[in-house]
């Protein structure tokens, strides 16, 4: 594929990471095309990503929103298809080379199980993907032959780091994460959070349920999971460092003691581009790191008993079976409460704990289970919120 135009689906093209997902395509002298482009409620901006990029079609994920919506301003060469079904329909063209997959939230399985049944190669922004379905997820990409990149920083860090070594001399890696904007508040200061404090992060531009899980650090607990899958590691090998600079992603570290790190500036486009052109590098539109310039780079270990998220992302970790499931539909609902103020910030983790703690717990899970206990768990966290 190296000398090829490799073309492009993006899964979630009006979000944070499909934005930057075109800043890369618009950079890439004509070696990446988009064919498609999906959406959910933002169907003004679709139609301005398909004027500028002129796919071969778009999505409305939201057949509700799309009914609603006046379609005058989409190219009439570009075609429109509606719904989950519309997604599925889009990821097993044969035009479609790489699939990005960055619909936020439980909402992004479908879509990428589609792309991995088909047999594409899957550029994952999506975490919850395996956090909920992570053996199932990781068997049917080996059963298609099909392959997945990550596209989160702190995976692609780890796998670009697993390319220094052979797989059996890693001893673990380390995940760093920023310790978002409270890093230093006391346990007082955390049950005065506002919902505009929480979405103010120091480093990194991103939506708002993932800003907030930054800031209780249900990130990196989710980041332990897909990790323990993606990566095929045991959950002891992985750990967590508080990096606040966010300038080294993450590390491994080997047998014999050596320790390596992938770093570069905040900036999403980086690993973006990674995935997409894996494993050629080109020039990049993200901004370098400047080294002759003075910095600090501080690492220091998370606080557990002020961020306890990231002790249940090891517990799940090593629990698998319906518990990553569980928990990422309790944090998506437990986020939301908080978001709309029905909910504290210090409520978050205790309220997913506990839907995790009363939910049936089966060891190996259909894809059908898996989604039941995800609505299950959001009402489960509803009710808790009313108690």
């Amino acid at each position: 594929m190296s000398d090829c135009v490799r073309n492009i689906a993006i899964l979630g093209s009006t979000g944070s990471i499909g934005q930057s997902t075109l800043d890369v395509v618009a950079a890439s002298n004509g070696r990446l095309r988009v064919v498609g482009l999906t959406a959910n409620s933002r169907l003004v901006k679709l139609c301005e990503q398909a004027t500028e990029f002129q796919p071969k079609w778009i999505v409305a994920s939201n057949s509700d929103h799309a009914s609603a919506f006046d379609w005058s301003s989409k190219p009439s060469d570009v075609e429109l298809l509606l719904g989950p079904e519309g997604i599925a329909s889009l990821v097993s063209r044969p035009e479609v080379d790489i699939v990005v997959a960055a619909i936020v939230g439980s909402a992004g399985l479908t879509g990428t199980w589609a792309a991995l049944e088909a047999g594409k190669t899957v550029a994952l922004a999506n975490k919850e993907t395996l956090v909920m379905a992570g053996p199932q997820v990781m068997r049917l990409a080996r059963e298609r032959n099909a392959k997945i990149l990550p596209v989160d920083s702190e995976h692609s860090a780890v796998f670009q780091g697993l390319e220094a070594g052979a797989r059996q001399d890693v001893k673990r890696i380390i995940l760093t994460a920023s310790g978002g904007p409270f890093r230093q508040h006391t346990r007082n200061q955390l049950a005065q959070v506002t919902v505009d404090e929480a979405l103010a992060h120091p480093t990194w531009e991103m939506g708002p349920k993932i800003t907030v899980d930054s800031a209780t650090m249900m990130n990196k607990a989710l980041e332990i999971i897909e990790a323990r899958w993606l990566f095929d590691l045991e959950p002891d090998q992985i750990d967590v460092v508080v990096h606040p600079q966010s300038i080294v992603h993450s590390l491994v570290e080997f047998r014999d003691g050596s320790v390596v790190a992938q770093l570069s500036p905040p900036d999403m486009k980086l690993p973006i581009q990674y995935a997409l052109t894996y494993p050629d590098r080109w020039d990049c539109p993200s901004p370098k790191l400047d080294l002759a310039s003075a910095m600090s780079l501080d690492f220091e270990p998370p606080d557990l008993d002020r961020f306890p998220a990231i002790g249940l992302g090891h517990e799940v970790a090593r629990a698998g079976g319906t518990a990553g499931a569980v928990l990422n539909a309790a944090n998506e609902a437990a986020v939301a409460g908080f978001l709309e103020g029905q909910l504290s910030f210090i409520e978050i983790v205790p309220a997913c704990r506990s839907v995790l703690e009363n939910h049936q717990f089966d060891a190996n899970p259909t894809l059908e289970r898996l989604i039941e206990l995800d609505t299950w768990a959001r009402q489960e966290v509803t009710r808790w919120v009313c108690t």
